[in-house]
This record gives structure tokens, sequence and C-alpha cells, in this order.
């Protein structure tokens, strides 16, 4: 490589890093980027995307399966589960191809390995096999290297019966029974495309409920249609052994004082994350980690000047538009631009299960316990035309306003297309838009949105269609 000194190095080429190294290049700075494996990171690879298409497919078959509903006839349709797992594949290399392409555009370069500190501005690039094949020089770094599955304390995965998202967006055949440890947004997606397929899943959570950060509201419904899905939940439950085989594993759960044994060809553990901070050379340069996180600044520094983080490794929010904003706001403010900051509270959040949920701000009992006066707006997606149009007419929309500066605190959405729905929401959370702002504004008809102008409207006793 010719050019081994840079304005700024990449750790890590996700949905942080890749758009942090795209916006410093527009910015004028002469970019390096270091990945070891696949060019887009985990989400684009492993985790949103390739999900995402798995979930589509699961869709397909369920409408399918209601072709008289809708006029058609359909009959004796099956699944291909190895083609099905072979389209997510294709859709994540294509767009895996496409950060590369924007990489050239830019005139980004990558670096194949992995990195590792030698001082706060000298980084070796290391082969899998430790071999150094690569010295790079830098003004500034970026470390965006992400997360990766927790492992339940004692059990080990062995990617086989013992499993995380990446095998479970990958298994050669559909199993015909499946557990899930979690059901936060990963454990909840899983579940609904398994179940969909034809795999019985049992679904094991210790809080009360599924979705336990969600409005409880939403979780309710959400449990009510799972439950039709016969998916089996357990809440208010704690794993207390995994015992595997050569083909088969064994959970043993607590709940309510009571255990019992829960049996499966798999059993997915999607409890949460830890940090990929190993195997850097952190502590030989002073930057700070707690517990496999980093923390940062304001400006997303860490403890050491020259050196920035961002994403997954810096904690929570673990999502991918977070970081993608996160390093936005990174290079700008090492370009000399002094970009808003990232509202925190106003992050919103979706899970791609059937039917879709999502959210932004507090929820209802959240508003409450923080001593919010509140006014809430409810509305059914029975009441919505379009939702009975397309047979999608489960769920709600729901709207928590601060009752005297009539400020939106919180929205929970749960429909088929919740997710795309929410953005409204952010823009209106995020600049200031009051309630009767929102429910004055008109909105096509029919469409699914509707339903947020008329919770809105039923904040206010002025909704017209319930």
């Amino acid at each position: 490589m010719a050019q081994h000194e840079f304005d700024l190095v990449v750790i890590g080429s996700g949905p942080g890093g890749y758009v942090a190294a795209i916006r410093a290049a527009q910015l004028g700075m002469n970019v390096a980027v270091i990945e070891r494996a696949e060019v887009g990171g985990v989400c684009l690879n492993w985790g949103c995307i390739p999900t995402k298409a798995l979930l589509r497919s699961a869709e397909v078959f369920h409408l399918l399966q209601r072709h008289k509903e809708f006029g058609m006839l359909a009959e004796n349709v099956s699944i291909d589960f190895p083609a099905i797992i072979g389209r997510s594949r294709k859709v994540a290399m294509r767009l895996s191809k496409g950060v590369e392409f924007l990489f050239k555009k830019n005139n980004i370069i990558v670096i194949t390995g992995n990195a590792e500190f030698v001082s706060a501005h000298e980084l070796t690039v290391k082969d899998d096999t430790g071999n150094v094949v690569e010295t790079v020089n830098a003004k500034r770094v970026l470390i965006a290297t992400g997360a990766r599955p927790r492992e339940l304390p004692g059990v080990a995965f062995n990617g086989k019966t013992i499993i995380t998202s990446k095998e479970a967006m990958s298994l050669e055949t559909l199993p015909q029974t499946m557990i899930i440890i979690g059901a936060g947004a990963i454990g909840v997606e899983f579940a609904y495309f398994y179940q969909s397929l034809g795999c019985q899943v049992h679904l094991v959570e210790m809080m009360p409920s599924i979705l336990p950060i969600e409005d409880q509201e939403i979780t309710k419904i959400l449990t009510t249609q799972f439950k039709k899905m016969k998916i089996k939940i357990y809440t208010d439950s704690r794993v207390q052994s995994v015992e595997s085989s050569a083909d088969s594993v064994a959970v043993t759960v607590l709940q309510n004082d009571k255990e019992f044994t829960l049996e499966a060809n798999v059993a997915l553990v999607a409890i949460g994350v830890q940090g990929n901070s190993e195997n850097l050379g952190l502590d030989r340069i002073g930057v700070n980690v707690e517990k496999s996180w980093i923390p940062v600044n304001a400006n997303y520094q860490t403890s050491v000047e020259s050196i920035f983080a961002i994403g997954d490794i810096i904690g929570p929010p673990w999502l991918a538009h977070v970081a993608s904003s996160e390093g936005i706001v990174a290079v700008e403010k090492l370009a000399g631009l002094n970009p808003p900051a990232i509202d925190y509270k106003s992050i919103p959040g979706c899970t791609y299960c059937q039917p879709q949920v999502a959210s932004i701000g507090l929820t209802e009992a959240k508003a409450i316990e923080n001593g919010f006066d509140i006014t809430v707006g409810r509305f059914p997606f029975q009441a919505n035309g379009k939702s009975l149009a397309l047979g999608e007419s489960q769920g709600l929309v729901k709207l928590i306003f601060e009752k005297s500066s009539h400020q939106l605190l919180g929205a929970h959405i749960i429909h088929a297309e919740a997710t795309e729905m929410i953005n409204e929401l952010s823009v209106v959370k995020n600049n200031n838009v009051d309630g009767h702002q929102l429910l004055k504004t008109i909105h096509a008809h029919p469409t699914l949105s509707e339903a947020i102008m008329e919770a809105a409207a039923a904040a206010y006793d002025e909704a017209i269609h319930i």
C-alpha cells in the first residue's frame, strides 16, 4: 500500500464505521477503514438486513396461508427453507458490495485484518494467523468495533445446538423445535420467523413481559397475537441450566418457584450483547474500558485525546441508526463543525416481528414514574380504512403528551407496518411539534398514518372515527 498515513483510521465497517468514514471523506479527510470480516459489519451481513429478508419470507408465507380471505386460490403452498436462507444471504452480499462501491467512490482505503494499537497514533494490522500485514499511522482513530452476542453464564455457544443469532439466520434445515432464551427484539423476531415456518418455538424471558422495554399495553397485544400463533411464552422465568447433546438441548427453567425442563433441537440465546473491545491493545495506550464498553465524552472522545469511539462499543442503545448518527456527529466535530447533539431520549426503536412494534420516547409507566401529568390518545387500526383494505387491522397507535405543554413524551405503535410509521413521530418529537399541531396536520386518505392524526385527536377529545 502506497499510503500509510491518514487523517482518520476507522476500525470497523458496520453502520457506525462506514458512515463515519464516508462523512469524513466528504469533509476532506483521507481515510482508511480496517475491517477483519465482511464490509458492512454485523448489521448488514449478519443482523439488521438479512434478518429482515428472512422475516419477509415468513410474512409472505403467512399471507399465502390467508389466500381465501383475499379471493385467491393457492393450495398446497409450502416452504423451501434453504432457498429462504439463500435469499437472505444474497440480499446481505449485495449490500456489502454496495458499501465497497461507496468506499471506492469516496477514495477510502480498506485494509483487511485485525487492528491493534502500538501507540495512540500507530496501529498494526494482522491476519488471522497473527502476522503483521500493514502498519498504519493516523492523526486520529475512530473505534467502531461493535458488539457480539453475550453468553449465558456457564453456557458456551457450540454453533449447533446452542446458537447465536448468526447461526439462527443460516441453519441448513428447519428445526422442529426451538427454545429462544431472551424475548427482546432479536428473540421476538426469530420467534415469529421460526414459528411462522412450522417450527415449535418456546420463548423464555426473565422479565414480566416479552419486549420488556416497550409499553405494557403494546406488549399485551403482541403476546396475544403470539399465543394465537401457538408460540409458547414463559415470562418471569429464569434459565437454571442448559444441557446439550449432539442433536438436542434441554433447558431447565424456574418459574413461580417451580422448575421444569424444555427440550428442543436447538436453543437460541438472545440475552444481550458485549462489546468487542478485546485484542485491540487498548490497555497498552491507556484507553479506559468498563465491562467491555468504552466510555466517551460528549464529543465521542475516549480517555486518549486522539482516539474516539461510536456505536455499540460505547454501550446502549445498541441500534444501527444510533451508530450511524454518532459517526456523523463525531467526524463533523473533528472537522470543526458544530452539529447538533444526539437526543438520546428521542431514539426510535423497531421490532420487526408481526405485528411490528415501533416506539419513541417514554412508555406510559415511565412518564408517570417521572412525574409528568399526561394525556394519552389511542386509535385502533380496526377503525382505519387502509388497514381494513390491507387485511391488517390488528394493533393501535398510542401517543403520550405532557398536559400543560402538549409536547409528545412517547409514541407507541403495533401494526403490520409500524416500523414505517414511527419516523413521522420522530420528526414530531425531535422538533417539538405539539399535539394540537399534529392533529391539525392534514394526513392523506386512505393511509395508515391517519391513525397517528386520529390518536392525537383522541388525546384532546377531538377524535372523529372512534
